[in-house]
């Protein structure tokens, strides 16, 4: 496969707006960033009702869709077997004669202190123990072994291989169509060889748009159990309060950090 750029009549930050010294994309940023603000303030305004209805949503959807999830999951693992391969998977990301940015240490570092790491953290103990004591697929909780087989299982699914591809699959996607085809660093680009130059317009907008939601509330689930396991070890070691003061002052603290550091890159 060659390294041939993609030609597109789109001008990169044509729909671009500057506000703080950011490059933020419209509307994308509005519409997501209103609707966002609208989704914290119901949640934070209507508790109660909020925490009933993601009770309920959370097993209606691990329920109805666990056959998306798992095969999702599966295929990816193929498809990034199959790249070890197929001469497709000989295409260098950045082109021929790209040179690496970081080093391997460096790329671990961030692997695991900006990816994985707090999940890992969080739940490499708690899942084993949660998917022995309540197993999943039916498997009897009595019966001791077959909730130890099935509890790591269940566990090595989540952490292992799987995971790992769904990040590669997204990182290529990015990279590939970023620095061998020239164009924009969003998910968008992953679509244009089905959309042509559909992505973009409205087609493209709900696609990042989309994108966004699934990484706030990703980043939100992580933040919240970081922010839960910080707060139990400050409360442990030093007698510092852990109730949802502490823990909003965390996640508010990392976040600033997190904001310079993209701010500043």
């Amino acid at each position: 496969m060659s390294d041939d750029i993609i030609e597109t009549d789109y001008e990169i930050g044509q729909d671009n707006v500057e506000l703080f010294g950011l490059d933020m994309h419209n509307p994308v940023f509005v519409i997501s960033g209103l609707s966002i603000v609208a989704f914290v303030l119901v949640t934070l305004i209507f508790q109660e009702s909020a925490g009933a209805a993601f009770t309920a949503l959370r097993p209606w959807l691990t329920n109805t869709f666990d056959w998306l999830f798992m095969g999702a999951a599966n295929i990816f693992v193929l498809f990034c077997l199959a790249l070890i391969v197929l001469p497709v998977g000989k295409v260098r990301i950045g082109g021929k004669n790209a040179e690496p940015e970081y080093s391997y240490p460096g790329w671990f570092a961030m692997l695991f202190a900006a990816g994985m790491g707090i999940g890992l953290m969080f739940f490499g103990v708690l899942e084993p123990m949660y998917h022995t004591l309540t197993p999943p697929l039916g498997v009897d909780p009595n019966d001791i072994e077959a909730a130890r087989a099935i509890g790591m299982a269940a566990t090595i699914f989540h952490w292992g291989l799987h995971p790992w591809a769904i990040y590669a699959v997204v990182a290529l996607s990015l990279a590939f169509f970023c620095y061998n085809a020239g164009l924009p660093l969003t998910i968008r680009s992953a679509f244009y060889p089905l959309l042509g130059e559909r992505v973009w317009g409205w087609s493209g907008h709900i696609i990042d748009i989309l994108a966004v939601f699934a990484t706030l509330f990703g980043l939100a689930t992580s933040l919240g159990f970081g922010a839960e396991q910080a707060t139990a070890g400050l409360n442990y070691l030093f007698d510092i309060p852990g109730g949802t003061t502490t823990k909003v002052v965390l996640i508010i603290g990392i976040t600033g950090i997190a904001l310079i550091s993209v701010w500043r890159a």
